[in-house]
């Protein structure tokens, strides 16, 4: 392994900070991004820099967003071209849809991200699908694997069924410890996730999220059972579970997404 360059800045534990150290890593995202010249990249959590070393003279906009204000310093000292922007901010303060509004195209999203904000991040980049292109993240391996995991097993959740109705994911490789600095306790994976144009024609996403969320909220009790938490009336949830009694006696992580969007399709036609 080869670090980039000195560790300049101490990680701060309160942020999540593990900064990606190892060249060959960084050359291996780059690779996998398949990056064209008229790409506008948003880079989250640049950290030392050492990935958007790397991205900057492939891409035709670069937007770096950090929260940290130490890490800015340095890198507004490094990065002074004028297809780089800076931006000292919470990423999920960020508009999306207002850096694609400003550069005239769709963004993709990229990042070694805190693994703890893992959730939130991607939920935010669902939101605001329709500015994006595609996200590439590093996060942790059995997040990753929960985020691929099929119906049946155990690790098929929220996230999965979220993840794969509004995108395609993938695992592109994964990435030793000994790559980062601190070393984190864990394995980390870079996954990417190809956002549909119209993710599921005829489902409406907030309704689809709500049924998600409910029936996994009770993921013990079977559907017929956690079909009663939903925000509906009595009669439209009575009607849901005799219209579909094939599926009743199933726990949510036995459930495809296709099953999921069978129901949420079924709930919008009884409205």
């Amino acid at each position: 392994m080869r670090q980039t360059r000195p560790v300049r800045i101490k990680p701060k534990q309160s942020l999540g900070q593990n900064f990606l150290v190892d060249e060959n890593i960084v050359r291996n995202i780059v690779r996998d991004l398949n990056l064209a010249d008229g790409d506008v990249v948003v880079e989250i959590g640049p950290g030392l820099g050492a990935l958007t070393r790397a991205l900057a003279p492939r891409v035709a906009r670069l937007i770096i967003v950090e929260i940290d204000s130490r890490a800015i310093d340095e890198l507004r000292k490094e990065f002074q071209d004028s297809h780089v922007t800076i931006l000292h901010a919470d990423i999920m303060e960020v508009s999306f849809a207002e850096l694609a509004r400003q550069h005239g195209k769709k963004l993709r999203v990229v990042g070694n991200i805190p693994y703890h904000l893992t959730s939130p991040i991607l939920f935010k980049v669902f939101e605001e699908r329709d500015a994006v292109v595609d996200l590439t993240f590093m996060i942790q391996r059995e997040v990753a694997r929960r985020i691929l995991a099929q119906p049946g097993s155990k690790q098929n959740g929220i996230l999965s069924v979220m993840t794969q109705f509004f995108g395609e994911p993938r695992m592109l490789f994964t990435v030793s410890r000994n790559c980062f600095y601190p070393k984190p306790d864990v394995t980390s994976a870079l996954i990417q996730v190809q956002l549909s144009d119209a993710p599921r024609p005829g489902v409406d996403a907030g309704g689809f999220a709500t049924l998600v969320k409910t029936t996994f909220g009770k993921r013990r009790k079977m559907l017929r059972n956690s079909l009663l938490y939903l925000p509906y009336e009595e009669e439209l949830i009575k009607a849901l579970i005799s219209g579909n009694g094939d599926l009743m006696d199933r726990r949510p992580e036995q459930l495809s997404v296709g099953e999921f969007i069978t129901l949420a399709q079924a709930i919008e036609q009884l409205q």
